[in-house]
Formats: structure tokens, C-alpha cells, sequence
């Protein structure tokens, strides 16, 4: 995962004598992330300039800022990408993307994929026991939460880094062959990990924010004073989070499977694993993507970021948007934990 994915069509073509569309291969994708470049560094940048005018007075706050340090590492990482793929840098690029540029990108990928799950674990645990928080989840708990994920990602994903010391040349086209014995285990080892995390991370994300909108919907029944517009507008937070996390990643990682194989099972035919490459690299390109949707989901999810956001643009929320946020403030601790 952490090396051949990122590595250019020549990487597949060679090791399974299998030909693909250079077209595709050569132009599409790389003008593709070139475009996702453009608007991640953007994107992110303006979020980072956002969210360093808002203190970190909250957990979610404070998960919020990683995933933009994240995303801007991650966005980094494609002109390393277009320039291999596209065949317009020199040879060396492919050693640089093997050894590093795409262990930074599943990385950091991860990494944010970690810090959703911890933003689905906050607003579950502050809407369904909410008197445990100021006992337990404190700022102080959310920083150290984030250190573990960083550290702990780093530790799965750098031995990737340190074991592909294989001197390249200009005919290697494939990220294994750069690989140490100990290295191509260690590759497989951090597939099957990395895939563990986001399944596991993408079920209890259901599971939170079921139990979230059950709350929600108990609550609303209780207490009819509560206006059905903040009902409404955090079942959208909802399910903006579940589908901008299942577009980008679920299709990978259930292509990801059946790719692996493909690369090490001989009996796959060459049209099969050519079908498995192109499903692979657009479900890679969706994930890539998800770095110019998270500033944008931002908007939605974080009060503090539109508003100072709309201030830095000199704009103005509408009448009935503000006197919503007032009153769901003041009224509706439940639907603000998860709209923030």
C-alpha cells in the first residue's frame, strides 16, 4: 500500500506484463491530481489561516488543526506523484516517490482517517454521556490522543521509508524491487494494518452517529420547544461527514483487496488485473480528493470557522442562520456538541 500505489503505471505494467492506457496513466491522473494540488494547498491553506485565529478551546477544535497539518503534508506529496507519473522528471523522481512522497501521503491519510474517528468519538461521547466530559475528555486528553495517532502512525508507516534502501537505477520501474526482504514483509504487514484501521474507524463512525441521531431525535421528541430547522441542520453535519468519508475512502479500500491479490496471486489474467489497476487508481485518486473536501465540510461542522471566516471575507451570516445559532447556543447543548 505504502509505496506501489503511489508509483507510476510503468510500476504495474512491468511486473505484470501487463500494458495500460498511457492516456490515463500519463495525462489524466496526473492532470487530475494536479488539479487536486492546486485546490488542497489552497483550500487548506485558508483553513490553517482560519484556525489559527480561533483558540483551541475545545477537543474538536483541537482534531480539527490536525487534520489540516495532515492534509497540507498530504497535498504536498502530489507534484512528486504527477511529475513520475507523467514521465516529465527525471528517473530519480521514482526512487524520491518509492522511499518517501507516497509514505507521507498514506500517512498522513491515515492519520486524518484516525482523527475523524476521534472527532465521531468526541461529539458520541459528549451527546450520550455528557456527564463524564468534564471529567474525562479534557483538551489536555485530546492533545495527547492526537500525539498517540501521530506517533503511532509514524511507527507503521517510516519502517517503509528505512527499509526501501535498495540502490535504484534507471530501468527499476517497480517500488518492491527497491524493497529489502525484511522491507516487502514489513509493506504487506502495513497493508493489512492500515486496512484494519480504517474498517474499524469507518464502523464505529456508523456506530456513533446512529446513536447521535437516536439522541437527537429522543430529545426533540421530549423537548418540542426545540426547532426542527437545528434538528434538521445537524442531521445534515451528519450525514455530510458519513458521505464525504464513504465517497473518498470506502471505494478504495474494497478495491484495495482484491488489487493486492492480483499482484501475487499468478492466476489472475493480465485483462482482470488491468481492470483491478484502474479501479485502484481512481479510488486512490477519490482519497486524494478528500483534501479539498475537509476545509469545505469545515464550514458545516465548526461554528467558530464560519463565523470567522465569513468575517475575514467581510461577509454577513443571514438573519435566520444567526438567530438559529443563537437559540440552538442557548437552548439545545445536544445539537451543539455535534454542530459545534
Amino acid at each position: 500500500m505504502f509505496n506501489t500505489s503511489m508509483f507510476n503505471s510503468s510500476t504495474a505494467s512491468s511486473r505484470n506484463n501487463c500494458s495500460y492506457s498511457t492516456v490515463t496513466t500519463k495525462l489524466i491522473l496526473p492532470l487530475a491530481y494536479s488539479f487536486i494540488f492546486i485546490g488542497g494547498i489552497f483550500l487548506n491553506g485558508v483553513a490553517a489561516w482560519i484556525f489559527l485565529h480561533i483558540p483551541s478551546k475545545t477537543s474538536f477544535i483541537v482534531y480539527l488543526k490536525n487534520i489540516v497539518i495532515a492534509d497540507l503534508i498530504m497535498s504536498f506529496t502530489f507534484p512528486f506523484k504527477v511529475l513520475a507519473d507523467s514521465e516529465i522528471g527525471p528517473w530519480q523522481l521514482r526512487f524520491i516517490v518509492c522511499r518517501f512522497s507516497a509514505v507521507l501521503f498514506y500517512l498522513n491519510m491515515y492519520i486524518s482517517i484516525m482523527l475523524f474517528g476521534l472527532i465521531g468519538f468526541d461529539r458520541w461521547y459528549k451527546v450520550v454521556k455528557p456527564q463524564f466530559i468534564g471529567s474525562v475528555h479534557t483538551i489536555r486528553c485530546s492533545k495527547i490522543l492526537c500525539v498517540i495517532v501521530w506517533a503511532s502512525q509514524m511507527l507503521v508507516s517510516l519502517p517503509n521509508m528505512i527499509l526501501t534502501d535498495n540502490p535504484p537505477n534507471k530501468n527499476t520501474t517497480n517500488c518492491m524491487d527497491l524493497k529489502s526482504s525484511l522491507g516487502k514483509t514489513w509493506h504487506m504487514a502495513s497493508n493489512y494494518i492500515c486496512l484494519g484501521i480504517f474498517w474499524i474507524v469507518f464502523f464505529l463512525l456508523i456506530i456513533f452517529y446512529s446513536s447521535i441521531t437516536r439522541k437527537i431525535y429522543i430529545s426533540h421528541r421530549k423537548f418540542r420547544k426545540n426547532s426542527k430547522q437545528t434538528r434538521k441542520k445537524t442531521n445534515r453535519n451528519i450525514f455530510t461527514i458519513m458521505f464525504v468519508f464513504t465517497i473518498c475512502f470506502v471505494p478504495y479500500h474494497i478495491g484495495r483487496i482484491p488489487y493486492t491479490l492480483s499482484q501475487t496471486i499468478l492466476v489472475y489474467n493480465c485483462h482482470l488485473k488491468s481492470i483491478l489497476f484502474y479501479i485502484k487508481e481512481f479510488a486512490l485518486l477519490l482519497s486524494a480528493a478528500n483534501v479539498c473536501l475537509d476545509p469545505i465540510i469545515y464550514v458545516f461542522l465548526c461554528q467558530p470557522f464560519k463565523e470567522r471566516l465569513y468575517r475575514k471575507l467581510h461577509l454577513k451570516l443571514n438573519m435566520s442562520e444567526e438567530f438559529e445559532n443563537s437559540r440552538s447556543r442557548r437552548s439545545n447543548a445536544v445539537c451543539e456538541t455535534v454542530i459545534s
